[in-house]
C-alpha cells in the first residue's frame, strides 16, 4: 500500500483507545509498513493491532508501564526487533488528575497524583526519546518523533494542574530534543484541544454538572464542539512523514481555535 507514511516503522505509545488508536489506523491506512500498539490495557491494544492488520500493516502489541525506566527500553527494544528498525516514536500515551481525583483542584491535588501524571506524560517521553534516539538514527526512512502535548500546556488549568504542568514540559522538552537531535532526527508535537476521546469522557463525568462541564471544555473554541480522533490522527501522520522533511520544533495546536483568541462562545 502506498501513501504518505509508505514503509515506515512505528511505534505508538498509549494506542489502546483515543488518539492514540486512532492514529495507529490512520498510519496504517497512510502505508506504514508495521505498529507497535504500546498500552498498559493488553486486550484494548490487541484489539487496536488487530484494526491496524485490517488496514494492510503489521502490527505488535507491548505492554509495559511507564513509571518504568526498564519497561520503557523494554519496550523500545521489543518495537525494533519486531520490526527490524524503527523510524517513528510517537509518544501519545497520557493521564489526567481527574482520572485519580474527585474533583481535582489546587486544595485536592495530591503528591500521589502529581507524581504519576508527571512519570507518564513528561518523564516517559524523555525516557522513551533516549532509548529510541540510536534506533532513530539508525533509519534511512525520515526519522522522526511526535508528541502529544495539550494546549492545557499553555494556558492555566485548575481542574488539571499537574496534567497542564506536565504537558507545558512536554512543549519544551519538544523544542530541546529538536536541537539536540538535530539533523538527524525531526521532532515536533501537536496540541489536542478538546477531543472525544474516553479521557475527555472520564473528565466530562468528574463534574457535578456535566453541560457545564462541556461548555468549559469547549467553549472557548471558535469551532465550539469536540474535535474527533481522526482529526487529531491527521496531523500527528502528517508530522511523521516527509512531507514534513523540513519541519521539526514545531508546536502544532489541534484546537478549534482556542490558542486564537481570548473568548467564550455563547452557551
Amino acid at each position: 500500500m502506498s501513501g504518505q507514511l509508505s514503509g515506515k516503522r512505528l511505534l505508538i505509545t498509549g494506542a489502546a483507545q483515543g488518539m492514540g488508536r486512532g492514529i495507529a489506523l490512520e498510519a496504517a491506512r497512510q502505508g506504514a509498513e508495521s505498529v507497535v500498539v504500546h498500552d498498559v490495557q493488553r486486550d484494548s491494544a490487541e484489539e487496536t493491532a488487530e484494526l491496524v492488520r485490517e488496514q494492510g500493516a503489521l502490527a505488535s502489541v507491548v505492554v509495559a508501564d511507564l513509571r518504568e525506566a526498564a519497561a520503557i527500553s523494554r519496550m523500545v527494544d521489543e518495537s525494533v526487533a519486531f520490526a527490524g528498525g524503527l523510524d517513528t516514536l510517537v509518544n501519545n500515551a497520557g493521564v489526567i488528575d481527574t482520572s485519580f481525583l474527585h474533583p481535582s483542584g489546587f486544595d485536592t491535588l495530591d503528591e500521589a497524583t502529581w507524581d504519576i501524571v508527571m512519570d507518564v506524560n513528561l518523564k516517559a517521553v524523555w525516557l522513551a526519546t533516549r532509548a529510541a534516539a540510536p534506533h532513530l538514527r539508525a533509519s534511512d526512512r525520515g526519522p522522526s518523533i511526535v508528541n502529544s502535548a495539550s494546549v492545557a500546556g499553555v494556558h492555566g488549568t485548575v481542574s488539571a494542574m499537574a496534567y497542564g504542568a506536565s504537558k507545558a514540559g512536554v512543549i519544551q522538552l519538544t523544542k530541546s530534543c529538536a536541537v539536540a537531535l538535530a539533523p538527524d532526527i525531526r521532532v515536533n508535537a501537536y496540541l489536542p484541544g478538546s477531543i472525544d476521546t474516553p479521557m475527555a469522557q472520564g473528565h466530562l463525568a468528574s463534574g457535578d454538572d456535566r453541560r457545564r462541564t462541556a461548555q468549559r471544555m469547549t467553549g472557548t473554541q471558535l469551532m465550539p464542539r469536540f474535535g474527533s480522533v481522526n482529526e487529531v490522527a491527521q496531523v500527528a501522520c502528517f508530522l511523521a512523514s516527509d512531507a514534513a522533511s523540513f519541519v521539526t520544533g514545531g508546536i502544532y495546536p489541534v484546537d478549534g481555535g482556542t490558542l486564537a483568541w481570548r473568548g467564550v462562545q455563547d452557551s
